[in-house]
């Protein structure tokens, strides 16, 4: 912005330089050309009352005295010529018939001729010749005079608008810089107000902005951390009648749900009271993780006809994403398993190493993926669309990425690619 700032005004300061001085260095050699001819017509005039009366001896020394400074030629009606010899030109014989006085231009300069009547035998013509370097004396000068200006304002101009652009500038950087720190979720980051009056109204609504999304975040936080913590009567219930139960695998089963729950919920309340320091990177045996919680929805699959594949690899599989992290991811691929396909659907876990860590692969003989792939918040099918999102995220959060994918046979393949 500030180049093409600086740009504009250089174009726009020549485009108005070359509209005036244009003109004017025309102007000035014409007003040269002038002044040399008026001076040279001046000289002739004062030969015009001796070339009408006097004899010609008299008429031959005034035509030397002034011929010393300038070509001066007389012609006599009697063919004579006196002062500097010169060729009768056309301009000549015209003043000569017709008794008129003209200026004319030759090669080399320009001739002024005067035509005096009164001398006996006819019209007698004065001439006087004014060379091109007396028409054009001083102009190149003054054009030099010009174009040094030029380059001077255009310089000056130049400088003027470099300043006013770092001035417009710098304040735009300063509103860059602190939008990319707030993305990077440093919401103390405040802009200076600076710069012109819109700027600086920018700035003040974009620091305005910051401090209502921390607001909002604060209060994002203490919801999900309320709403977390109410959770923890309910769930201490269930596991008082998870205990009541006389079956000791139904117990365990339900007793199981009840800690998976209760450290999600966990989770959440840690997450939900960060403010500023970021989360420590987490680790988790991935062979580990995804054989618990295969076994845990293994029990469903059995009651709804399901065969279950498991391919798992030899552990321990360490992957940069914390246990209850993966946990959840694998819980809402198994679970989206169970949600969109009928009841008796067959369905494949493989886990395998891979040279940058882990990949998961989930994948089902139903119907495959729907069109309208689904996305956080919204699903072509119904449901939340939130499972995808928290593998999707576990993924990311590994350095790792989730792919979707339709199998040979039908059916949906998701694979979870985890970092190491």
């Amino acid at each position: 912005m500030r180049r093409r700032l600086t740009l504009l005004v250089a174009a726009t300061s020549c485009l108005t330089l070359v509209a005036f001085l244009v003109p004017l260095a025309l102007l000035l050699r014409t007003v040269a050309a002038d002044r040399a001819t008026t001076r040279a017509t001046a000289d002739v005039q004062a030969i015009v009352p001796v070339a009408g009366t006097a004899d010609v001896e008299s008429l031959r020394l005034t035509v030397e005295q002034i011929s010393a400074d300038r070509a001066v030629t007389v012609f006599l009606p009697d063919g004579q010529v006196l002062g500097t010899p010169a060729p009768r030109t056309a301009a000549v014989e015209l003043a000569a018939r017709g008794g008129q006085s003209l200026t004319a231009e030759v090669d080399g300069g320009r001739e002024i001729v005067i035509a005096v009547q009164g001398r006996p035998g006819g019209t007698a013509v004065i001439r006087s010749f004014v060379p091109h370097s007396e028409l054009t004396a001083g102009v190149t000068r003054a054009w030099l005079v010009l174009a040094a200006l030029a380059v001077a304002l255009v310089v000056l101009g130049l400088l003027v608008a470099d300043r006013l652009a770092r001035a417009l500038v710098r304040p735009i950087t300063g509103l860059s810089a602190v939008s990319r720190r707030l993305a990077a979720a440093e919401l103390t980051a405040r802009a200076e107000p600076a710069g012109p009056p819109e700027l600086r109204e920018v700035a003040g609504a974009l620091n305005h902005l910051a401090e209502r999304i921390q607001v909002l975040l604060a209060e994002e936080r203490e919801r999900v951390a309320d709403l977390s913590h109410r959770l923890r009567t309910p769930l201490t219930a269930l596991r008082l009648a998870a205990e009541s139960i006389r079956d000791p695998d139904d117990a365990a089963r339900v007793a199981s749900g009840v800690d998976g729950v209760e450290r999600a919920v966990s989770g959440l309340i840690q997450q939900a009271r960060w403010r500023s320091a970021p989360a420590s990177e987490g680790r988790a045996d991935a062979v580990a993780v995804v054989r618990e919680r295969v076994a845990f929805w293994s029990v469903l699959a059995e009651d709804t006809g399901r065969t279950v594949t498991v391919d798992l690899a030899e552990g321990p599989l360490p992957v940069r994403v914390s246990a209850e992290e993966l946990a959840a991811a694998v819980d809402a691929l198994l679970g989206n398993v169970f949600a969109h396909t009928p009841d008796g659907t067959d369905f494949a876990v493989r886990l395998s190493a891979a040279p940058g860590g882990a990949t998961l692969t989930i994948s089902d003989n139903g119907p495959g993926i729907p069109p309208g792939l689904v996305r956080r918040g919204a699903s072509a099918t119904g449901s939340t669309g939130l499972g995808l999102d928290i593998a999707r995220r576990a993924a990311q959060a590994s350095g790792g990425r989730l792919d979707l994918a339709s199998g040979d046979r039908g059916g949906a393949v998701v694979t979870l690619h985890l970092g190491r």
